[in-house]
Formats: C-alpha cells, structure tokens, sequence
C-alpha cells in the first residue's frame, strides 16, 4: 500500500476515496487561492524550472539528492499524481456530479499550443474549477470550460488512449482529487520529470506483464511503450519481449498485437 492510501485512502485506494473530492474540501481558502493561481505558479513555474533541470540533468547525469527531495515532498502537498487505468476512470468520471474538458496547461505554457485532453470533475454543485483563472488562455470564463456529461467525457479520454495517451489523476492541494489528464510523456509536466528522475506521481495500481508464450519478439510493445520499458532477450535461439517492472507506471498488460 502506497503513503497515500494509508494517509488519505480510508481503507481504499486513495484516489478512489470519495472524501477526497469532497465539497469541505473547497471551504479551505487556502486551497481556493492555490487554484486561482495554479496556472502562472505551478505550471507556468514549472516548465521554466524543469527545463532548467533537464539540461543540468544532461550534463551531470543526475540531479542533487536534496533538490530532487525538495521537489518531491513540494508535489507532495500541492500537485501529485498517479497513474490510472481506463477502468478506474470509467468508475471515478461515471460517478462525477460534472465535468468539464479545458486545454492542456503544460502544452500551452511550453508551445502555446491548445489541446484539449484535461478534464476536470466535481462531485458537488459547488465545482472548484471554476476558481480556475482561464484567461491564462486568452479566454473568456465560460469559453475555457467545456461542459460535458461523463460519458462524453469517457469517450473521449477512450479515444486519446487509442492515440497514446496516459492516464493520470492529479491532487489540487492533496488529499483534494479534481484533476484528470490525457496526455503525451513528452508534453507533460509530471511525466517529463520521470526522465531526470524526480517522481512526481505514484506509478499505477496494477503491474503490467509480458506472456512469453505468446510473445512472437516482433518488438511491437517495445517501440510503443512510452516509458522505454520493455526491451528483447534471446531464448532457445528466439526473441521475445522482457519487461522491467522498476520503470513501469503503466497500467496497461503487455501483450503481441
């Protein structure tokens, strides 16, 4: 069991918690200022700081161990997230009092580039994104909130899957859940820094796993896995996929197409 499923689980998994989309949580004025500013603080902030890193990374290998801790324990309280499967999100969107699809914060601050694959749910009236301050985009209120029923909004992150996204559920101001995303490794905040070794989000509930009997070693999951995960080994003279369990986050298994 993870750290925050016995802190904020409950007994259960803890983004399945259904405390931690609570209405009492929105009371917090803190958390409520953290919102309104989460576009220019957490992201804006973000992309300068981990593009720094990335080069110092490059060059060094890795990073100081105090930074990356400082790192961590930050996303930690403010913005963590985790990797979820299909299924969990059938379960925690389907039961979602509202949803709304808005553009991807992370591709906007380093591209300027609209792409609608977050999508943000409340389970009260009292929705907490709309303290979201979308004239980051250069738009109007009710222009940068897409309001969809959760099984638009389902359909539309199954869709993203087929073209390679990952799933990831992420706190505003833990425990409190609102935030889904659906994005590339390469675009995304949280996942661009598993590549200098800062871990900002748990890896998925489930491990992924390769079936070497059926494994025909045609390299398809290997040039597909986003996490360089999987590689090729030789047995009896045939190639055959090997998985290394440390680096999944994916949820998804792993079999020949």
């Amino acid at each position: 069991m993870c750290e925050f499923c016995s802190e904020h689980g409950d007994g259960k998994v803890w983004f399945k918690n259904a405390e931690n989309y609570g209405k009492d949580l929105m009371s917090d004025l803190a958390r409520r200022k953290y919102i309104s500013e989460f576009f220019t603080s957490t992201i804006e902030e973000g992309v300068v700081t981990i593009g720094r890193l990335e080069t110092l990374f490059g060059k060094k290998k890795r990073l100081p161990a105090r930074l990356v801790k400082g790192m961590v324990d930050k996303a930690k309280v403010e913005h963590f997230g985790q990797v979820v499967t299909m299924e969990d999100i059938r379960e925690l969107v389907g039961k979602a009092a509202t949803v709304v699809r808005l553009p991807c914060a992370c591709r906007w601050a380093s591209m300027k580039k609209e792409n609608r694959c977050c999508y943000s749910v409340s389970y009260s009236p009292d929705a907490w994104y709309k303290d979201l301050d979308m004239g980051y985009f250069g738009l109007a209120q009710d222009q940068g909130l897409e309001s969809l029923t959760p099984e638009q909004a389902i359909g539309q992150m199954e869709e993203l899957e087929k073209e390679g996204a990952v799933h990831t559920i992420w706190t505003m101001m833990t425990p409190f859940i609102g935030a889904i995303c659906n994005c590339q490794p390469e675009d995304c905040l949280g996942l661009r820094t598993l590549s200098i070794d800062v871990e900002t989000m748990f890896r998925g509930e489930q491990m992924a796993s390769v079936d070497e009997e059926l494994c025909t070693g045609c390299g398809a999951c290997e040039n597909a896995c986003h996490f360089k995960a999987i590689t090729s080994k030789e047995v009896s003279g045939e190639l055959i996929s090997r998985l290394y369990p440390q680096f999944i986050i994916s949820t998804a298994l792993v079999f020949p197409s």
